[in-house]
């Protein structure tokens, strides 16, 4: 092959450098961050992560996009996979996965890292009137959703009815759709109660609380509660504030249990990319509480919470800068 001039090459050499960096080479690095439900708090909040990182997208090279997913398990699989970089997650679903625990007995997900907390998520189980459910043992018979596979929900439904020494397979008319569906058919006498485990306020139970059917919060009982917080290191007591459901029959907000909603990672994700999705929540924290109700409450602090993966070095960086940890 004959060789080209000297003058070509250099003119071809100095045309390259003078293109803007875009033309060159693409720098930019795309993120997905995995949820759940749209109608859950999941999806919003991989909506609003995204947001605050896309603001910066000339500074970090970061595209983040978010996509709606089954829930826990599948997030963390995926992430595991490669097949996502982030993924929302239970602080419960985190626990087993790392210590190789419920779907991955035996196989500890030892690469899945913690990045910060975000909301407590309340168990919550909502059940028709007319159903005459107002305990658990009331649930025996019924038509009942307790979650789609894969997802952290139907873990914890599984967890109540244990603890009450319900078989969901034997005594229950059990389904496992995902929460989406829940409220339509609750409404239209396909099911007669549903769990779902979520912050508040949420779409689907205004919905399923809004209807001509009318509802109530089942109170899980005193007795279970104690029982799950005692049983595993995961649950926490809390209520679900019957203010945001003016359409339920309850007069008063329930006890539950609940968890803590987790930003989740691999070690195997750049530490710089972490770092930037940390640090554009954490210094824009008051927009990002703004972005949803469930979030009010957050605190610095408090998203530091509930991990029970160990820190990817990107999180731990930001949060040694700003003094949060050691």
């Amino acid at each position: 092959m004959p060789k080209k001039p000297l003058g070509v090459l250099v003119v071809f050499t100095c045309f390259l450098l003078c293109l803007p960096l875009s033309a060159t080479a693409a720098r930019t690095t795309y993120v997905t961050i995995g949820t759940g439900g749209i109608t859950g708090v999941y999806y919003p909040t991989g909506g609003a992560i995204s947001s605050l990182v896309n603001k910066k997208r000339e500074e970090y090279g970061i595209r983040a996009t978010v996509e709606s997913t089954g829930g826990s398990v599948f997030n963390i699989n995926a992430i595991m996979a490669g097949d996502l970089e982030f993924g929302v997650v239970q602080s419960d679903r985190q626990y087993q996965a790392y210590k190789g625990l419920a779907e991955w007995q035996g196989r500890p997900q030892e690469k899945l890292r913690s990045v910060f907390s975000i909301h407590q998520e309340s168990v919550n189980l909502l059940a028709t009137v007319d159903s005459g459910i107002k305990k658990l043992s009331d649930l025996k018979g019924h038509r009942v959703n307790i979650g789609n596979p894969g997802s952290g929900q139907r873990g914890n439904a599984i967890d109540i009815l244990a603890a009450a020494g319900i078989d969901f397979e034997k005594e229950l008319r059990a389904v496992g759709l995902k929460p989406a569906e829940s409220a339509k058919m609750l409404q239209s006498g396909q099911l007669d109660a549903f769990f779902y485990t979520v912050g508040h306020p949420n779409d689907s139970f205004i919905e399923a609380t809004s209807g001509h059917r009318k509802v109530r919060f089942v109170n899980i009982g005193k007795s279970i509660i104690d029982k799950l917080v005692k049983s595993y290191p995961y649950y926490i007591t809390s209520t679900t504030p019957i203010s945001y459901y003016p359409g339920a029959v309850n007069s008063a907000d329930v006890p539950s249990v609940s968890v803590k909603a987790t930003l989740c990672t691999s070690i195997d994700v750049d530490a710089a990319i972490v770092y930037a999705v940390v640090k554009e929540v954490f210094d824009n924290l008051e927009a990002f509480k703004a972005m949803h109700p469930a979030y009010t409450e957050l605190t610095r602090e408090g998203m530091l919470q509930g991990l029970t993966a160990p820190l990817h070095p990107g999180a731990a960086k930001y949060f040694k800068e700003v003094g949060l940890i050691p």
